[in-house]
């Protein structure tokens, strides 16, 4: 057990909170998901707390549900990642800016352009988060009848990430002379075509900009089915992982690395940063008072049609008050699938329960004084469950606020978490390498 191990720390800000009712809270912000001098308000606070990144997850539909559930969902728009982080950049200085994008929907050149570009001008604070999407609604947008398989989505991914960091790599850091005496721009043995033929893809190249400042903007990856974790464990360098529970940090935790080490792989050049929900209380009663409070405001039209998705599965015609009946497999997501018949079983919880707590937000969650936090944080870190968290608040802007003021204190106190930024680039924050043009070795 390493002893000096610090925390990461992201922040999950798409939606600006993960629980349905979140908008409805007493002193929430029912317009967080489009209030642009809010959300700025938002990431400069973060900076204040020494954040290593703004997570912006994305969804390139909208919600699949029922609409007496989705008229009561703060989720169902918000801003295009990709528009809002470059504004983000120029209000921040330290904070990473990740975003998602789907290799399932978008043209792998046009991902490696707009990500170069946002590096570009956060001076290497970029990330990509790669996602599938295994929402059947957003095939129908992108001229599709329906969605593409799930192994077939994994093996497409996998081909891009070898597109997209070849189209990173097509221009040698140094090729740029800009000599004005000859007339010289760059210096064309320092550019490379990529010629990719594959599978799914074939794109010429090169990429019409300069190669990014972290040489590759950081890659981030979600996926816990078999197929993404080996994904992840072969490209990834953050894993933003949905574990309930230390048992279940530990095992997924041990189980990347050890697909890292069997790769070849240097396992400290992965973070893996389970999504956690923090209440914070000055007392433990208090902060179980928010939590209570918070779940309350969720409609039970919203929680069975969350449970839906979950399921992959029509939940509306199940008994409320009866346990969960058996649910067959569907092209859904596998692992958001076993998530919620573990959570059912562990529980013990009824429909009617069950939907309560998808409705809000039926995952990892620490709900305490900022003591109580801080220690449960400490024993992920120090027993490998994690390294680190990917932080959802409860409300805006009060429960990042209080994380921010509270928890972070306490957590530089005991040491577990910087008091400033280590580099200037989102890589150096997260003691990640620089990536070597694979083309153009130094």
């Amino acid at each position: 057990m390493n002893k000096d191990r610090k925390l990461r720390l992201g922040a999950f800000m798409r939606p600006v909170s993960i629980h349905t009712a979140s908008w409805r809270y007493p002193g929430g912000m029912p317009d967080g998901n489009f209030n642009l001098k809010a959300i700025v308000g938002f990431a400069q606070k973060l900076e204040q707390g020494c954040f290593d990144a703004f997570f912006m997850a994305d969804h390139l539909a909208v919600l699949n549900m029922p609409m007496d559930a989705l008229k009561r969902s703060a989720t169902v728009t918000s801003f295009d990642p990709l528009t809002l982080l470059p504004a983000l950049a120029m209000m921040t200085e330290h904070l990473g800016l990740i975003a998602t994008a789907s290799t399932t929907f978008e043209p792998a050149y046009t991902i490696a352009r707009r990500f170069a570009s946002l590096d570009h001008i956060s001076g290497g604070r970029a990330a990509w988060n790669l996602v599938t999407t295994s929402n059947p609604d957003a095939a129908l947008n992108f001229g599709m009848n329906e969605q593409m398989e799930h192994g077939e989505r994994y093996r497409r991914a996998r081909e891009f990430v070898d597109v997209i960091t070849g189209l990173w790599d097509s221009w040698a850091d140094d090729a740029f002379i800009r000599d004005a005496e000859t007339g010289v721009y760059f210096d064309p043995d320092k550019l490379h075509v990529l010629d990719h033929k594959g599978e799914f893809l074939s794109v010429r190249g090169p990429l019409n900009i300069a190669r990014p400042v972290q040489g590759w903007p950081v890659i981030v990856q979600a996926g816990a089915s078999e197929a993404g974790r080996q994904l992840a464990a072969e490209t990834a360098e953050v894993i933003f992982a949905a574990q309930s529970t230390l048992a279940e940090g530990k095992k997924f935790y041990a189980d990347i690395k050890g697909r890292m080490d069997k790769l070849g792989r240097d396992r400290d050049h992965l973070k893996v940063l389970p999504g956690c929900f923090v209440v914070v209380g000055e007392t433990e009663a208090e902060a179980r008072e928010k939590r209570a409070l918070l779940d309350s405001l969720v409609h039970y039209d919203s929680g069975i049609a969350a449970l839906s998705i979950s399921l992959g599965h029509d939940a509306s015609g199940f008994d409320p008050d009866g346990p969960l009946p058996d649910i067959p497999e569907s092209n859904a997501s596998k692992s958001g699938r076993e998530r919620v018949l573990a959570l059912a079983a562990r529980e013990n919880l009824t429909v009617r329960q069950l939907a309560g707590r998808l409705g809000g937000y039926s995952g990892l969650a620490m709900v305490g004084t900022p003591a109580m936090i801080a220690d449960q944080m400490e024993t992920w870190l120090m027993e490998e469950g994690s390294d680190g968290f990917n932080i959802m608040f409860p409300y805006l802007p009060g429960g990042l606020d209080d994380f921010v003021d509270k928890v972070v204190p306490e957590l530089q106190r005991r040491g577990l978490f910087r008091t400033a930024y280590e580099g200037a680039t989102l890589r150096e924050n997260l003691g990640l390498p620089r990536p070597e043009n694979r083309f153009f070795a130094a």
